[in-house]
């Protein structure tokens, strides 16, 4: 209520609040362009393809969005995370751990994962995972 009526005595008094700055101009990615082979982090388990597609993004960016394409056998090792995350599977088979407790994902199939928790994924079967990550940096 307080606010409210705060603005409507300033607008009363021809003082209106300043505009809110304007917004960076989209930016516009392709993946071709922040593709990489390397191996996974945490770990360095097999090799994958890394499409970075944040890092084309200049600074103020407030998330972090990847693509990453796990060879077979590769793995992002077990690490712990300072922000919720996303595992989200485009293709392929993977299995997911998050503070110790395992589950098998595919297709259509996210992951969400808590601040504080020892995360990780691993390719399963016999063609490649491929997959988004996502999160605030």
């Amino acid at each position: 209520m307080i606010l409210p009526a705060l603005a409507a005595a300033l607008l009363a008094q021809g003082e209106a609040p300043p505009p809110p700055p304007p917004a960076p101009p989209m930016v516009v990615i392709r993946e071709d362009d922040v593709r990489r082979d390397e191996p996974p982090p945490h770990g360095a388990i097999g090799m994958s393809t890394a499409y970075r597609i944040s890092d084309a993004v200049p600074p103020p960016r407030a998330m972090e969005f990847r693509r990453r394409v796990l060879h077979i056998g590769a793995a992002i090792g077990a690490h712990p995370i300072s922000h919720d995350e996303v595992y989200y599977v485009l293709s392929g088979r993977g299995e997911v751990v998050s503070d110790g407790v395992f589950a098998v994902l595919e297709q259509g199939m996210a992951a969400y994962l808590w601040k504080g928790a020892v995360v990780g994924i691993r390719q399963l079967g016999d063609e490649p995972l491929d997959l988004i990550v996502s999160y605030p940096n």
